[in-house]
């Protein structure tokens, strides 16, 4: 059973409407606010293109869809998990990756201060939901869960990263708690979990200058 002690972030959820290429976020301003994801998608924006160029359209959209719907499907598991009631009603593929990562997460989670909880920075201009903030072997942590086909190298996923950076930006923003530490934590086909340990202070200015970028695309009507 996992220790819960939930945070006050002063509202209990955030107004979001999910387009075909982004997802905005109001807070109880009636303020709007780019997703994280949605600015952080124009760093894999050529790699993506690339790939579908390569494999075509319907295949990309097959696999796309597939690794998405699965993804979702693990998260909800370890969510229920650490909600402390598993819920174990998917197929065997999506059980099998969570069973790859449970033994870390018990060793390694020991409180939780929120799940899915929808956060949002007026410093940032940005807002989304972080997947977990906790306790991770003793040190207040933003936790992220991924999913993936093959093991990831450290240098593939500096989007992961500043993800989970922006969301301790966030949190402290709201909460006033401070947290440093970002865990990312990767479910792999066939592969035992990986897990990347990093400092957000690390990572706020790439941060930054990715939220600027976006934010001149939009202002110049670039994709």
């Amino acid at each position: 059973m996992f220790e819960h002690e939930p945070i006050d972030l002063g509202y209990e959820k955030l107004d979001r409407v999910t387009y075909d290429s982004h997802r905005v976020y109001t807070d109880p301003d009636n303020n709007p606010y780019p997703s994280v994801t949605t600015v952080l998608s124009i760093l894999s924006e050529a790699g993506i293109a690339a790939w579908r160029a390569r494999v075509g359209e319907e295949e990309a959209n097959r696999i796309s869809t597939q690794a998405a719907s699965r993804g979702t499907k693990v998260h909800e598991v370890i969510e229920s998990y650490v909600g402390n009631e598993l819920n174990s009603k998917y197929m065997p593929n999506v059980m099998d990756m969570f069973y790859s990562i449970k033994p870390t997460i018990d060793q390694s989670l020991t409180k939780v201060y929120a799940q899915e909880a929808p956060l949002y920075s007026k410093h940032l201009g940005i807002a989304g939901t972080v997947d977990c903030v906790g306790v991770w072997n003793g040190k207040n942590s933003v936790i992220d869960w991924k999913t993936s086909k093959k093991l990831k190298k450290k240098e593939w996923i500096s989007g992961y990263c500043m993800q989970c950076a922006a969301y301790a930006i966030m949190w402290e923003e709201r909460t006033g708690m401070p947290i440093t530490q970002l865990v990312v934590g990767i479910a792999v086909d066939n592969e035992q979990p990986q897990i990347f340990i990093e400092h957000r202070d690390n990572w706020d200015k790439e941060l930054i200058k990715t939220i600027n970028e976006y934010k001149q695309r939009k202002l110049f009507g670039r994709k």
